[in-house]
């Protein structure tokens, strides 16, 4: 029986354990941490019975990832939950941007802009299940659909900010750009609206859905199938070099590059070494979770149904501050993302106290204190919210990457989404799982597709793992 080493226990590096022991592979999971998870986790904090997940929260691409869903994981536990509406831009004055899982239902929404978005999105909503199945896989192959995937990809390559200006009003140009900003990139960057069209046409495909229970019932599931399949998971094993790995046919690495590089030594090819101990990280979050009595008193009246909520005002005050926090100076306005998944899954509160799941974007390692901020710019859109909260926790740019190594200075991306690194991953190779040690890989959101509780970064390594040592199998 062929054996398996997976060193990181995050939600990849169990995608890459679930791969391979369905297959036959014998597969240890080390985790540093006391528990496995990584981003997918969830605990009670503030107040007795508040549910609050620790850092992945809404997963439009992990709803409709067809690894995910083929693996069954409704038999343990796994439920999505959906809001009534799944994103919401508000703007000064209570207009806001409203976006729908329906296509239609958006547009209708957005005036003068609603022909235009629907001509954006409504034939790829449509097709992207097709089209997942090319863009969560390395772009650098021949495509299972390359005409649907070149539509698609066309205007990916296009600056957030160019791709913005396909809308003429404030409401559609802060939707498209609150969305695209989730990449930590100054949005007149080549290829920043390729993670603005991702992640909004699979939300109007599969929608914004939230995991019930929390982020955390997505690893419970995960664990308890590997259980099934014969997997072993052993927690508060840190590894950091090479003579602490246990022999085995194939070993993934479901971490940052730097940390490979810092295990495997002079084991890794220069170049390889090369690259992974250059690899570029990004700007940082900075998080604060809220116990809120009564909810927020959003000015908009849709920001109230809204599963998530962007604040940065309008779309020219947000292009600027996230140029600012990539040139390292923090905005007296960021970028703030509020998480209401109560509002989809009650569970999570207690009677009328509700919790909240915030956090801004700042600069890569910062080292103050964001929290009035964010407090600030939810009271700019939703005023008396501070009166409402009964207590926050923090977790600084520090603590993310004590919580989570692959964080290093509060980089959830694990990794700049720069065109090289968001194209290749970690080096500039047709293989990008691949570390130049027979048997070795990366599994890490550092790789293709990137970050999300989606798994494809560690079931894409190990079918590469498998094809290995089965060179009869097929690329599916």
């Amino acid at each position: 029986m062929s054996t398996a080493i997976v060193v990181g226990g995050g939600p990849n590096g169990l995608a890459a354990a679930l791969s391979l022991a369905a297959e036959g592979v014998q597969v240890t999971v080390l985790e540093a941490a006391d528990e496995v998870g990584g981003g997918a986790r969830s605990s009670e904090a503030i107040v007795p019975g508040l549910l609050h997940d620790h850092c992945s929260a809404i997963h439009p691409m992990a709803v409709g990832s067809q690894f995910l869903n083929g693996l069954g994981l409704d038999r343990y536990g796994l439920r999505w939950r959906l809001p009534e509406i799944d994103c919401v831009h508000p703007l000064d004055g209570g207009s806001a941007g409203v976006l729908h899982r329906s296509v239609e239902q958006t547009a209708a929404g957005l005036g003068a802009d609603g022909s235009r978005w629907r001509r954006a999105f409504a034939r790829p909503a449509a097709r992207f299940d097709a089209i997942s199945e090319d863009i969560m896989r390395p772009l650098l192959r021949f495509p299972h659909h390359p005409l649907t995937l070149a539509r698609f990809g066309a205007p990916t390559v296009l600056p957030g900010s160019a791709f913005a200006r396909l809308f003429s009003t404030d409401e559609g140009r802060a939707l498209f750009g609150g969305v695209a900003a989730h990449a930590f990139r100054p949005l007149h960057y080549p290829l920043t609206s390729a993670v603005g069209l991702g992640i909004i046409t699979a939300g109007h495909r599969h929608g914004w859905a939230v995991a019930e229970g929390g982020s955390q019932s997505i690893t419970n599931a995960m664990v308890a199938l590997l259980g099934d399949l014969g997997g072993k998971i052993e927690t508060g094993i840190r590894v950091e070099s090479a003579s602490q790995l246990p022999p085995a046919d194939i070993t993934m690495f479901d971490l940052a590059p730097s940390a490979v590089a810092g295990i495997l030594g002079d084991q890794l090819p220069r170049r390889v070494s090369r690259a992974f101990t250059k690899f570029r990280r990004g700007p940082g979050a900075f998080k604060v979770d809220f116990a809120v009595e009564g909810g927020v008193p959003w000015t908009n009246p849709d920001a109230r149904r809204a599963g998530t909520v962007h604040l940065a005002g309008t779309y020219s005050e947000l292009a600027a501050t996230e140029r600012e926090i990539h040139a390292g100076r923090m905005p007296e306005r960021p970028f703030v993302l509020v998480g209401q998944q109560y509002l989809a899954d009650p569970q999570r509160s207690v009677g009328n106290v509700h919790p909240l799941w915030t956090y801004a974007h700042v600069p890569h390692g910062y080292t103050g204190d964001a929290t009035e901020a964010i407090i600030s710019q939810i009271e700019r859109f939703a005023p008396g919210f501070r009166d409402r909260i009964m207590g926050h926790t923090v977790r600084s740019t520090t603590e993310m990457a004590a919580y989570n190594p692959n964080y290093v200075g509060g980089d959830i991306m694990t990794g700049a989404k720069d065109i090289r690194q968001l194209v290749f991953g970690p080096r500039m190779t047709l293989s990008p799982y691949s570390v130049g040690v027979r048997g070795m890989y990366i599994c890490s959101a550092a790789t293709p597709p990137g970050p999300g509780a989606h798994g494809m970064c560690g079931a894409n390594a190990a079918q590469l793992a498998l094809r290995a040592i089965s060179p009869d199998r097929r690329d599916g």
